[in-house]
C-alpha cells in the first residue's frame, strides 16, 4: 500500500510528484497514453515564469520530469485502466498489474476535441491533424485550414505559416474568442486568411486517401461551398479526461471533476484532482502546476491524519 499514486504526467502531475517526493511520500506516476500532456504538442511557451526567451513545450515537460525523477519519483509508462475504492485507500489496474495507494492524485488533463465527421476519422493522419507541432512539417509549400477561434487556433495557424504557403482560419462566428495579442498576431500575418461564420461539414479526399478539400457551410447564408485544401487542423477546444473516474467522483455538466473551492479535494476522501481535469476556466500550464502543488500538499495533510 503506497502513500500516493499520481495519474497523469502534465504540469499538474509532475509538480505534484516533485512536492510529494520531497515530502518523502515516494510517489508513483502513471504517465498515461499521452505522456507530458498537451504541452507536448505546443511550440513556443512564452508565458511560463522563469523562461524570458520562451521554451518549447516538450523541452519544458522534460525539465518537469527530470526534476521529479531527481527526488525519487517512480514512473509507470502505461495508462491506468481502472480505479476503485478499497478499504484504506484505492486500487488501480494497469497492464494486468494491481497497484494500491492510500491516496490518489488525479491529473489526467484534457484532450483535443475532434470535428466529429466520418471523413475526419477516415483521413486522420492523412492530411487531418490536431497537432501542428507534430505534423506541420509535412505541409511545406501547401495550403491548410485551421478550424477554431481561440488561442489554440491562433497559435496553430501562426506556427503553420512556417511551412504552409497559405493558412486559412475557419470560424463559425463573426469574431474570435482568442486573447487580443493572439488575435492580432494572427490577423497581421500575411500568410493567414479568415473565413467567418462557417463550419466544416465534410473533408474531401477519402477515396484518394488524402485530403483534397473541404465543404464549408455558411451559417448565415446557408450556402455550401468547396475549398481545395491539402490539410485540416482542428483547434476547437478540449474535453476533460474523466472516463476513469466517472461514477466515482462528482463531475459538473461539462464532465470536469468538481472540487471543494480553494482546494483539490473531491467528494471522495483521499482522492484529489488537479490541472485541466478540474479546470475549465484557466487551463494554463502555470495554473495546472500550481494546482499540482496544492494536490500534493492536500494529500500530505490527509496522510498525516
Amino acid at each position: 500500500m503506497r502513500d500516493v499514486i499520481i495519474i497523469g504526467s502534465g504540469p499538474a502531475g509532475w509538480t505534484a510528484a516533485i512536492y510529494a517526493a520531497r515530502a518523502n511520500l515516494k510517489p508513483l506516476v502513471f504517465e498515461g497514453a499521452e505522456p507530458g500532456g498537451q504541452l507536448m504538442t505546443t511550440t513556443d511557451v512564452e508565458n511560463f515564469p522563469g523562461f524570458p526567451q520562451g521554451i518549447l513545450g516538450p523541452d519544458l515537460m522534460k525539465l518537469f520530469r527530470d526534476q521529479a525523477l531527481r527526488f525519487g519519483t517512480e514512473v509507470v509508462g502505461y495508462p491506468v485502466e481502472s480505479l476503485r475504492q478499497i478499504d484504506g485507500g484505492f486500487e488501480l489496474l494497469s497492464q494486468e498489474q494491481t497497484y494500491q495507494a492510500t491516496s490518489v492524485i488525479l491529473a489526467t488533463g484534457a484532450s483535443a476535441r475532434r470535428l466529429g465527421l466520418e471523413s475526419e476519422k477516415a483521413l486522420y493522419g492523412h492530411g487531418v491533424s490536431a497537432c501542428a507541432t507534430c505534423d506541420g512539417f509535412f505541409f511545406r509549400g501547401k495550403k491548410v485550414i485551421v478550424v477554431g477561434g481561440g488561442d489554440s487556433a491562433m497559435e496553430e495557424a501562426n506556427f503553420l505559416t512556417r511551412f504552409a504557403d497559405e493558412v486559412t482560419i475557419v470560424h463559425r462566428r463573426h469574431e474570435f474568442k482568442a486573447s487580443q495579442i493572439m488575435r492580432e498576431r494572427a490577423l497581421k500575418n500575411p500568410k493567414i486568411k479568415v473565413i467567418w461564420n462557417s463550419e466544416v461539414t465534410e473533408i474531401l479526399g477519402v477515396d484518394a486517401g488524402h485530403v483534397t478539400g473541404v465543404k464549408l457551410h455558411d451559417v448565415e447564408t446557408d450556402q455550401t461551398t468547396e475549398l481545395p485544401i491539402d490539410g485540416v487542423f482542428a483547434a476547437i477546444g478540449h474535453s476533460p479526461n474523466t472516463n476513469l473516474v466517472e461514477g466515482l467522483v462528482t463531475l459538473d455538466e461539462k464532465k470536469y471533476v468538481t472540487i471543494k473551492p480553494g482546494t483539490t479535494l473531491t467528494n471522495v476522501e483521499g482522492l484529489f484532482a488537479c490541472g485541466d481535469v478540474q479546470d475549465a476556466r484557466y487551463r494554463q500550464a502555470i495554473t495546472a502546476a500550481g494546482s499540482g502543488c496544492m494536490a500534493a500538499l492536500d494529500a500530505e495533510r490527509y496522510l498525516e491524519k
